[in-house]
């Protein structure tokens, strides 16, 4: 192939396809409603309150609330989360949130565009999107989309509640040989929907899992949620159905949702890696989690590492881990994409910087002698799209 300059492999690099390997998208509502939805979302709000952005600006009245939004806008323009919105406005509506004048400019467009049939697919088409991935079954039914969403199922609402049922029964033996068969009725029927794994986040666990343990009367939670995910394993294994691991989260240190970093968690889950032979996905929100789940794929070949979540979705981040994967990992075990995003115009934002840190990822290591532009271009191809999309069943 003939040398690219540094602009036309970026331009490549930002035509490639990706799947969101993670959204909160539903079926029915894909499209923000207004201009307050896409600039009220979840990470963008948090950083905009570290401004001075009011927590209670949705109760403002409309002139006040703007003025507030503009002046935060401002403040957090550093930010990787007001550069993805950014991209948003321009990209999508070619509008530059810069004062009330274009706040309702932007608001006006946002609510027209919510209304056309083809905008949620029009969307996916400028980020060459192949595949979104969602969580609830009755979300996967993408109106006005070319294909539905791709369905794994989340089953962590149901491990806290078998958890807590034995944790609490005289009979913990008794009442997990009954969890058992309902998870193995609900394993089957995922997968008589056509679902090729499922999903669930994981809590810190004091034990690991090649420990022994034995469900007596007061058998600690932990102790039943290890061998709950002994079960999983066994079961998905048996169906060759995929497991992602969403880890890093943590809930119960206050009523906030924060990062917690834990040098022995993927450790913690090795034996599950070693014993079963279904494929295990890692997704972590905890920085220093982003080499472990590296040696854990290069350790085991059935375990593949996923994009970034929660307080991973940072540059530094990314450029850190792009280098751990590169260097230890043949691409098509690695996924980049993870947007969390609950409209499809955020999905939009942060695709379109994850494409730029990964193509400016890559140009530098084209630059320094690392590898070839054909090998960094397959490198890309296999981040952003083909790892996943092997794993889901979108291609061989």
């Amino acid at each position: 192939m003939a040398d690219l300059t540094k602009e036309t492999f970026t331009e490549q690099i930002m035509q490639m396809h990706v799947l969101d390997t993670h959204t909160h998208l539903v079926g029915d509502r894909l499209c923000a409603a207004d201009f307050w939805e896409i600039a009220h979302y979840f990470w963008l709000f948090r950083e905009m309150q570290a401004a001075g952005y009011p927590g209670n600006a949705a109760e403002l009245p409309e002139e006040e609330r703007i003025t507030a939004f503009l002046g935060a806008y401002k403040a957090t323009r550093n930010t990787l989360m007001n550069i993805a919105f950014t991209h948003i406005c321009q990209d999508l509506y070619g509008i530059e949130p810069k004062d009330r004048e274009s706040v309702l400019a932007l608001d006006a467009a946002i609510q027209q565009s919510s209304q056309q049939a083809g905008w949620a697919q029009s969307v996916a088409d400028r980020m060459h999107a192949r595949g979104f991935v969602v969580n609830i079954p009755e979300h996967a039914d993408f109106q006005g989309m070319r294909e539905p969403a791709i369905l794994l199922p989340r089953i962590d609402g149901r491990i806290g509640e078998w958890t807590r049922t034995v944790a609490a029964s005289s009979d913990p033996a008794k009442s997990f040989a009954d969890i058992r068969e309902a998870l193995a009725s609900l394993l089957d029927a995922y997968q008589a929907m056509g679902c090729r794994g499922i999903m669930t986040t994981l809590p810190r666990l004091a034990l690991s899992a090649n420990q022994p343990i034995s469900l007596a009367p007061g058998c600690s939670r932990d102790e039943v949620m290890v061998q709950l995910l002994h079960e999983i394993g066994a079961g998905a294994a048996q169906r060759g159905m995929l497991v992602q691991l969403f880890l890093g989260v943590e809930r119960s240190w206050c009523g906030t949702a924060v990062p917690a970093n834990d040098p022995e968690r993927i450790l913690k889950l090795t034996a599950l890696f070693e014993r079963y032979a279904c494929p295990f996905e890692l997704v972590v929100a905890s920085e220093i989690n982003n080499l472990d789940i590296v040696q854990a794929a290069w350790n085991f070949p059935n375990v593949h590492v996923g994009g970034h979540w929660w307080f991973n979705f940072r540059s530094s981040t990314y450029r850190d881990s792009m280098q751990y994967r590169l260097e230890a990992l043949p691409a098509i075990k690695s996924s980049l994409i993870v947007s969390d995003a609950r409209c499809i115009e955020w999905s939009y934002g942060k695709i379109k910087v994850i494409k730029r840190l990964a193509s400016e990822f890559l140009w530098q290591q084209i630059e320094a002698g690392w590898i070839e532009q054909e090998t960094a271009l397959q490198i890309g191809e296999d981040w952003l799209y083909r790892s996943a999309a092997k794993r889901y069943g979108l291609e061989a």
